[in-house]
């Protein structure tokens, strides 16, 4: 859909003030136009669910904004196949769920069959009829009960130790690369002044292959979502869904950004998380370390990390993280990129920080002191 923004009118425009009004980020529904009050309003809502901050209403933020308006206990929850109730309200049950020590899985807002069997297991325990959904009866017996698990959001616990009780080594780990973009006419960010039409489609795959190739030399099975020229876009949902088809153990997104001034440069890293201070923990840490590699290896300037709930970060089942690997409208940052000795840089970057990743925290290494050189000659001398 074409982003509704300031100035628009029309019923779409209605609906978004309506469910503003009802968040309580907004005084009146009135009037019908999409005024600086109703923008100040969306931004307000993007920043609070770690969207991208832009004031207008994409199809990520009237997703958002359309699941906003369910509240627990509002409507019966249930598993619906092929199209999955998605909202709030979920997400909250999901919750609950976790913080009573049931496994639902991420609270990523999607009924789905793990949280149908969580219900149902619940719904065993308290005497109530097994049938995977959350209606009056249920959703009293959860107001009635307490949370059993303490000490930590337990899903982020969960994460957290099946991580490291998957060892310190690559080898036969699976990581799914991400080049985003491309298919059809989406080349992303494009620079087309110049002798070459940089764009960020193609730069990403070329960093992509790269990566690829690095992995796979030490060990670990590697996954592109993407050829060179696909034939159509893909969704962040649909390369999250590729990604947990195939049972990855991590997942890294790359990106270059754009921006209407020249003088905006450097990378910056994204993890799931929302604007009330739910994150995936290990999710977290391996965003951290790619952007302390990235930053250390390269000079570039640190834009840090940040916490949203993009899809592709939200509906993964592995710790997944979208690097925005500098401004290819910065002349200072797009000569830097076009240069393929600085592409083998941030590729060397990535690989230090994966394979950090997988050292448990007491064996931790500085910053930029891995050589990565030296994985793939002890993995030679392994074979």
């Amino acid at each position: 859909m074409r982003s509704i923004r300031r100035g628009d009118t029309g019923p779409a425009v209605s609906e978004i003030r309506s469910i503003l009004v009802g968040l309580e980020l907004l005084d009146e529904a009135e009037p019908d136009v999409f005024d600086e009050a109703l923008e100040t309003a969306v931004r307000a809502f993007q920043q609070n669910r770690g969207l991208g901050v832009d004031g207008m209403v994409g199809d990520e933020t009237w997703g958002a904004l359309d699941a906003a308006r369910w509240r627990l206990g509002s409507r019966t929850l249930f598993h619906s196949v092929p199209d999955a109730l998605v909202g709030e309200d979920v997400r909250a049950l999901q919750e609950r769920l976790l913080e009573m020590g049931y496994d639902t899985g991420r609270p990523d807002a999607v009924y789905g069959a793990r949280t149908a069997r969580a219900v149902a297991q619940f719904q065993r325990e308290v005497g109530l009829v097994q049938d995977g959904s959350c209606g009056p009866q249920t959703m009293k017996a959860l107001r009635r009960l307490g949370r059993k698990v303490v000490g930590g959001r337990p899903q982020w616990l969960r994460e957290a130790e099946a991580f490291r009780q998957s060892g310190p080594n690559l080898v036969g780990k699976t990581i799914v690369i991400d080049p985003g973009h491309g298919g059809g006419d989406d080349t992303g960010v494009l620079v087309p002044d110049g002798p070459l039409r940089w764009n960020e489609a193609d730069l990403v795959f070329d960093l992509a292959s790269r990566l690829e190739g690095r992995l796979s030399a030490a060990g670990m099975r590697v996954h592109l979502t993407r050829g060179p020229s696909p034939a159509a876009p893909m969704s962040g949902a649909e390369r999250a869904a590729l990604a947990n088809s195939l049972g990855a153990d991590l997942l890294i997104s790359l990106h270059l950004d754009g921006h209407t001034s020249d003088a905006a440069e450097g990378v910056a890293t994204y993890h799931y998380g929302t604007g009330n201070g739910l994150s995936s923990t290990v999710g977290e840490r391996l965003a951290a370390l790619v952007q302390r590699e990235i930053v250390v290896r390269t000079g570039m300037h640190d834009c840090r990390t940040h916490a949203k709930t993009w899809d592709l970060l939200r509906l993964t089942r592995m710790p997944t993280v979208r690097v925005d690997l500098g401004y290819l409208t910065s002349p200072k940052d797009r000569e830097r990129l076009i240069d393929p000795m600085f592409r083998e840089q941030i590729v060397e970057a990535l690989l230090a920080a994966v394979q950090r990743m997988y050292f448990p925290v007491e064996r931790d290494v500085p910053t930029g002191s891995i050589d990565v050189r030296q994985l793939r000659l002890a993995l030679a001398d392994k074979a």
